[in-house]
């Protein structure tokens, strides 16, 4: 009996570890703080689970592979499980993507891969990674130099959702005329040419799935992932998921600037919130816009008409001026994705134009004498200074930088 007994307990011992060995779990992709895939671990599921999942990537493939399998399968049901999240993403979506199609379609990126993005950051431009990864599409700041993305004092280009995604374009494109495979240029994208490279030479073959097991651990998750959000991004309604609407479901349009302009001047005259106008230009780490007649910079702001289009120009154009008060904004709300008025050429050929200098040439005086109207963002843009800097030197005027200053005081604009 005891001979028996021992028998079957090793018979299902042999089964468990042969299960483990078919479907071993799927490791969670921990690149950024905000990525979808951060502490997931998919279940195990017999490969090819329900047919059905399957004939509905096929139907949705177009230039991207979209393979079906236990990998795929795993996390479609851990995406379809979190309806909430997904559905902020949906909304975000309305926003976003217009501004990764136009920047794919100029580049010659397929559309599909704008579901990337979902991936590298839930479609938040200010995400940052663990390892320093920034932005919407997750740039690490050696990658971003190379793909002529700017990072200074006064912006992070990174985190701007147009220029960002020129530079993932670019990036993209480049790794798919080195493989040849869209799926391996993807893998590419979160570990690296040159893992992928160095897997391919391993095994002699050329495609993903042939390598997975061969790359980075966060990689093997990946690529999966990004077929699975292709999948619930298409098929949302067939699993209960809505789309929410976000701060950002609005209807907006494109302005250049050649000033240093701090963004606190822009959102009075617009009306409408600071808050939201940062929402909207995530890029300016001082929310200063640092433009100037070599090197205009862009803002994005919501649609508005012709008057107050004029406020906005003339508080631009004079930085001195007090601002003429106005309502708050009336939104324009977005029914359905716009195309939005980004410069046709790609943005990221511009790297190497001149840096902008600030609207005030020269040396800057010892004082200024504030005029009605003046706050410490408007000063500080007006002469290039850091505004925590003007704060240190005038700490006796408070640290509300939006608030109007009495006229007639003597702020230092240096050490001395």
């Amino acid at each position: 009996m005891k001979q028996l007994f021992t028998f079957i307990i090793c018979i299902l011992l042999v089964q468990v570890v042969k299960a483990d060995l078919l479907n071993p779990n799927l490791p969670a992709v921990t690149r950024a703080d905000t990525n979808l895939l951060v502490n997931i671990a998919p279940p195990v599921v017999s490969p090819f689970q329900n047919v059905i999942y399957k004939r509905r990537l096929d139907s949705i493939q177009k230039e991207v592979q979209l393979d079906y399998n236990e990998y795929v399968q795993s996390y479609i049901d851990n995406y379809t499980a979190r309806r909430d999240e997904m559905g902020r993403m949906l909304g975000l979506t309305r926003y976003y993507f217009p501004i990764y199609e136009k920047a794919f379609r100029d580049v010659g990126i397929p559309d599909e891969i704008k579901y990337l993005s979902i991936v590298e950051s839930a479609l938040n431009p200010n995400a940052m990674s663990r390892v320093g990864a920034a932005g919407p599409w997750q740039f690490m700041s050696e990658t971003a130099k190379i793909y002529g993305l700017k990072m200074n004092e006064y912006v992070d280009e990174r985190r701007d959702p147009v220029q960002a995604s020129y530079a993932a374009a670019a990036y993209l494109k480049d790794a798919y005329q080195q493989f040849g495979d869209w799926l391996l240029a993807i893998a590419s994208y979160n570990c690296g040419k040159s893992n992928v490279e160095h897997a391919l030479e391993k095994t002699g073959t050329h495609d993903y799935w042939s390598i997975r097991e061969l790359l980075p651990p966060e990689t093997r998750g990946y690529v999966p992932a990004f077929i699975a959000v292709n999948y619930v991004m298409k098929f949302h309604n067939r699993h209960n998921i809505l789309a929410q609407n976000g701060d950002l479901a609005i209807a907006t349009d494109t302005m250049q600037v050649n000033k240093f302009v701090p963004l606190s001047r822009i959102a009075t005259a617009l009306g409408m919130s600071f808050k939201d106008l940062c929402v909207l230009n995530p890029a300016y780490r001082q929310q200063i816009v640092n433009g100037s007649a070599a090197a205009p910079r862009m803002i994005i702001i919501p649609q508005i008409d012709k008057q107050r289009e004029a406020v906005l120009r003339a508080a631009i154009d004079n930085l001195n001026a007090p601002i003429q008060a106005m309502g708050p904004i009336h939104y324009v709300p977005l029914p359905q994705p716009v195309e939005l008025a980004f410069p046709s050429k790609p943005v990221y050929a511009q790297a190497n134009s001149a840096a902008g200098q600030p609207v005030v040439t020269g040396p800057a005086p010892a004082y200024y004498t504030t005029q009605k109207g003046d706050t410490l963002s408007d000063i500080a843009g007006k002469y290039g200074i850091k505004i925590a800097d003007l704060l240190q030197w005038n700490k006796e005027l408070g640290s509300n930088t939006t608030l109007s200053l009495m006229p007639g005081l003597s702020v230092k604009l240096g050490k001395g």
